[in-house]
Order: C-alpha cells, then structure tokens, then sequence
C-alpha cells in the first residue's frame, strides 16, 4: 500500500470539502489542521478547485491532500500539477486508472459492485472507495460484497455522518471514511473557520475511539 494511503488509513477520516471560492482554500485548510486532521480531499466540481489546490499545496505542503471528482486523465494532470498527493474518482474509470498507475499517482476509484471490485484487483489496487456508501445499503451491504475479496480496503464516503461514522471505522476492512459534514457549504461561505476546527476537532475524538475495545 502506498505510504500516503497508509497515512490516510492512520487518520481514519478525510474531509470532502467543495470550495467555490478559492479564498476560502487556506482558512478552511489551517481548520483542519488546527482540529486534527491534515487531510483533505477537494473536489474537482467546482472552478475554484485547481486555485485552491495550488494554494493549499504552497501554504501546507505537510498536508494529505488530493482531488476528488476526478473523471479523466487531464484532471489528474490538472490537479497533480497543482499539488494533488492522491486522486479519487467516483467511478472505476479504466483511462484514469491506468494512467495514475503509470505515474505512481495514488489512486482510489469508487465501487458499488463486486465486478468492479475485481477490476480494481486485476489492475492490483489494494484501496477502493465505496461510494455512494449509505444509498448503496451501508455497512451491511459493503460487509456482504467485501466478504470474498481478502485483504481489499475500502474508504466508504457518501453519507457517513458523526452518527455512523464510528460504525464503520470497526469493520475491519475500512480503511478511512470520507465525509463533509465538517466542511459544509454553508460554514464554508459564512467563514466560520471556527466551528470547521471544533467539529473537526469532535470527529478525531471520534476516531480515536476506533481502536478501543
């Protein structure tokens, strides 16, 4: 596994965050790493992501950080070039996989199925995200596809809340969880960097409680 994805595993939680205005990139940025978690995946769905890459990147470099959204290869391009460590990609997009293979860019490709689960194993990935996890049927429905596919990881996003999150995190086939109710638009455009850091600061707490017994 690579050492990035082994550091995001440690972590436990990545912040989906969408950012519309690229202002907001190292504010909400330094929240995040003020309340535990230097990571961060930025989605490629807005105009402001590859500024706000680059501007993160400059200002945290330390930081996890990777593209999210990612639908072809002249996005990765796009958002290595800007400073991605990691790209994620809703679906399992073969062009995209291929390519940040080639490179020796991490990548985690989404997956609802068991067919594209051994996609990913025929291209020797050993991380997949499982998206979208809660309309897909939660934590039973990805306990039941994992089942026959060994030491596969999974990084679940799509619904995982405060009240679920702890849930998944002890199945022991997860590796993190992606989630943004920490980084919700509506905190984001109020500027209210304070209450980002205080629930991110809530959800490391959460986390923490994943190892216990």
């Amino acid at each position: 596994m690579h050492t990035i994805l082994k550091e995001i595993g440690r972590l436990g939680l990545v912040p989906v965050i969408v950012i519309e205005d690229a202002a907001n990139a190292i504010p909400l940025s330094k929240a995040l790493i003020e309340g535990g978690l230097p990571v961060a995946e930025v989605t490629f769905r807005t105009k402001a992501a590859k500024e706000s890459i680059e501007k993160i990147s400059k200002e945290f470099p330390e930081m996890l950080l990777g593209a999210g959204t990612v639908l072809s290869t002249d996005q990765v391009k796009s958002a290595v070039d800007a400073g991605a460590k990691y790209i994620v990609s809703p679906g399992l997009n073969p062009k995209v996989v291929e390519y940040c293979l080639a490179n020796e860019i991490p990548i985690t490709p989404g997956i609802a199925t068991p067919s594209e689960i051994e996609r990913a194993l025929e291209f020797g990935l050993d991380v997949v995200k499982y998206f979208p996890a809660e309309p897909l049927g939660g934590l039973n429905y990805l306990k039941a596809v994992s089942a026959p596919y060994g030491d596969l990881k999974f990084i679940p996003t799509g619904g995982i809340s405060e009240a679920n999150l702890l849930s998944y995190l002890k199945y022991s086939k997860i590796l993190a969880c992606g989630g943004s109710w920490m980084v919700k638009g509506d905190l984001i455009a109020a500027n209210d960097f304070a209450k980002i850091k205080a629930m991110t600061s809530a959800a490391v707490e959460l986390v923490k409680q994943r190892d216990q017994k």
